[in-house]
């Protein structure tokens, strides 16, 4: 039994990479169900059995490629590890997600089609998943469902960007410096101590 299992995983795996080359080199379109059966050399039967349909197969790409290239990045820190602005520190996790996209922009639009489908929320939940525990271990004193707040805002922001892009109004590198603006004004109400928060251009630049 346990080798039938491993068995299955594997062949799951090299289906989900056969799916996740085509998306980065030809896109979403590109993937049907004969196509990446061929490729995998492996059964429809087979692909149904494991995935159910094209929706499910591509949204478990997506997430494999995510992990793999983004979530992978992120990392917990430690109590009083960072002395980052809310602002900086919402950007470092932004720019940590979103730099993969910018360099394979055709998953951009993957992800973007795909969350718009059948099963899309699984992508909203296990990026969720990924970044809200780093966020809030980052900034401990700020209120938790304010923090809820500013992402599901900023979240409508991510989504409109995104759609643009994928309707050819905006190039890819124009979404980040968006996002970011709209994290600069977001994060005002979580300026502590009278501080400054950093500014878009000076966090760009590093100053």
């Amino acid at each position: 039994m346990v080798l039938v299992r491993a068995r299955a995983e594997a062949r799951a795996d090299d289906i989900v990479d056969v799916v996740i080359e085509l998306l980065e080199t030809e896109g979403y379109d590109a993937v049907q169900v004969r196509t990446v059966a061929r490729k995998a050399r492996t059964s429809l039967a087979t692909m149904y059995k494991l995935f159910g349909t094209r929706d499910e197969l591509i949204v478990t790409a997506l997430e494999k490629w995510l992990d793999a290239h983004a979530y992978s990045e992120l990392s917990v820190p430690e109590p009083g590890d960072s002395s980052d602005s809310p602002y900086e520190t919402m950007v470092r996790v932004l720019r940590t997600v979103f730099e993969p996209w910018e360099r394979h922009p055709r998953m951009l639009e993957a992800y973007h089609r795909a969350r718009s489908g059948p099963g899309g929320e699984r992508l909203d939940r296990h990026g969720l998943a990924a970044v809200r525990p780093i966020i809030r271990a980052a900034l401990p004193d700020v209120d938790p469902a304010l923090l809820d707040e500013i992402g599901l805002v900023h979240s409508y922001v991510v989504r409109g960007a995104i759609a643009r892009f994928a309707d050819g109004e905006i190039s890819v590198d124009a979404i980040r410096p968006l996002l970011e603006r709209a994290l600069y004004l977001l994060a005002a109400n979580l300026r502590d101590d009278g501080g400054e928060a950093a500014t878009p251009a000076t966090a760009a630049s590093g100053g």
